[in-house]
């Protein structure tokens, strides 16, 4: 019996390590995306059914894959390059991309089509070069002590809670998600408990997560994801709900791939699932689940960037002025934030939008979209040197919202609202002693 156990001891690492290296080879990764690019497409002509301004017309399918098809050669990126934070939220906008050139194909609005498809792409490839490979070790002067490391986390906890707690003062509502829209406009926090909610929240709980699980500390690791929980009703929102269970996803998926193959599955597999609950077994639970990841994570991002483009096809520029520090320095033809500008406009709801559309088209339009693409690739690239040498699973975890965050708001809101750049000067003065101790561990 003895020694039945210790061979299936053995055997279980070697089939998770076959699993592992498989997923990591460049077929599997091919295979990976073009089932990606099949379920992407797919998925938006399901869409359509369901959302008006989200077209599809099988007359014009022939137009839309030729497009597509031109653009999935961008995806030999992600085949090449190695894995870093630039990998994680690339693949992302890579997809926003894809999905916004397939419903540009079918789009109603009356703007040049063309062009927009054309800067688009530029702007993803222009974005995803120093995104995907710039990754150099920056020299590091200063690192956290262990002792450091262990003070930090009880205070990124305490601060959660004093958050929580301060926050709960201006809101709290305990609702169901069908009921959230009947209070969120009436939202008020000030402006650094705004902040804060946006930092603990996205960057500093995950991050906390990702150190607990890195010091083996498992029961821990669940505190910071239990607070994440707390937000919900404090901000009304779909994503603080379900931010625990992704960073889970994520946990699970990581420890079971490598690292580019669980960004691509991250992705994939919730779509797919959609997909295949909407193709099969059609009632008010898939539609749910459907409308929650397959519409609004996935589809309305790239239908953004259409709507977006139709609106600045016929109205002024922004050039930056939707920035908040820079709006009272500048004169400004938009006196309100742009997604309630959108809501004025199309009555979609308030419209946030990504970098492609905000700092590109409504900032300096679809021809110069493409060097504001490649400027902000070049700060994500700051995410990749300051995170080198950290393991590959911990910058998933510590990251794990941020892909979708810089899906649905602008570059600059991601970066200091929502705590990108105070994420950056965390992994830059992690102890990488840390996790030469954990594998040493197991390898002993």
């Amino acid at each position: 019996m003895v020694m039945m156990h210790s061979s299936e001891g053995r055997r279980a690492p070697t089939i998770m390590g076959s699993i592992r290296l498989a997923s990591d080879s460049r077929f599997s990764l091919c295979a990976l995306i073009c089932l990606h690019i099949i379920i992407c497409c797919t998925s938006l002509a399901q869409v359509a059914y369901w959302q008006s301004y989200m077209l599809y017309d099988a007359a014009r399918l022939y137009y839309a894959v030729a497009a597509v098809l031109a653009f999935a050669t961008v995806s030999l990126l992600f085949i090449f390059a190695s894995f870093s934070f630039g990998y994680f939220i690339g693949f992302s906008l890579f997809t926003m991309v894809l999905g916004f050139i397939w419903l540009n194909t079918f789009s109603k609005f009356n703007y040049d089509h063309r062009l927009a498809g054309l800067s688009a792409a530029a702007s993803a490839v222009l974005f995803l070069l120093p995104a995907l490979f710039i990754n150099a070790p920056v020299k590091r002067t200063f690192e956290l002590s262990p002792r450091a490391v262990e003070h930090l986390l009880k205070f990124i906890l305490v601060l959660a809670l004093g958050t929580i707690v301060v926050a709960s003062f201006y809101n709290f509502r305990l609702v169901s998600i069908s009921n959230i829209y009947d209070f969120r406009n009436d939202l008020y926090f000030p402006a650094p408990v705004r902040y804060l909610t946006g930092v603990v929240s996205t960057v500093l709980l995950p991050f906390a997560c990702a150190c607990y699980l890195a010091l083996n500390r498992r029961w821990w690791a669940a505190v910071p994801l239990l607070l994440i929980l707390l937000f919900y009703p404090i901000t009304l929102s779909k994503f603080a709900l379900f931010s625990a269970a992704w960073v889970v996803i994520l946990l699970i998926l990581s420890r079971t791939f490598e690292p580019r193959a669980a960004t691509i599955l991250s992705i994939l597999l919730p779509m797919l699932l959609g997909v295949i609950l909407m193709a099969w077994h059609l009632n008010n639970y898939t539609l749910y689940y459907f409308g929650i990841v397959n519409i609004r994570m996935m589809a309305t991002p790239s239908s953004a960037m259409d709507i977006y483009n139709d609106f600045f096809s016929s109205h002024p520029l922004t050039w930056f002025c939707q920035i908040s520090f820079l709006k009272p320095l500048m004169s400004c033809p938009y006196q309100e934030q742009l997604s309630q500008v959108m809501e004025n406009t199309y009555r979609l709801g308030n419209i946030n939008a990504s970098l492609f559309a905000t700092e590109g088209i409504a900032s300096v339009g679809l021809y110069l979209a493409p060097l504001v693409a490649l400027a902000c690739g070049f700060v994500i690239a700051l995410g990749n040197r300051a995170s080198a040498g950290l393991p590959p699973g911990f910058v998933l975890i510590s990251a794990a919202l941020l892909p979708q965050t810089f899906l649905n708001v602008p570059f600059t809101t991601a970066l200091l609202t929502h705590g990108t750049g105070f994420l950056f000067l965390l992994w830059y003065i992690m102890p990488r002693t840390m996790f030469d101790r954990k594998i040493e561990a197991a390898a002993s």
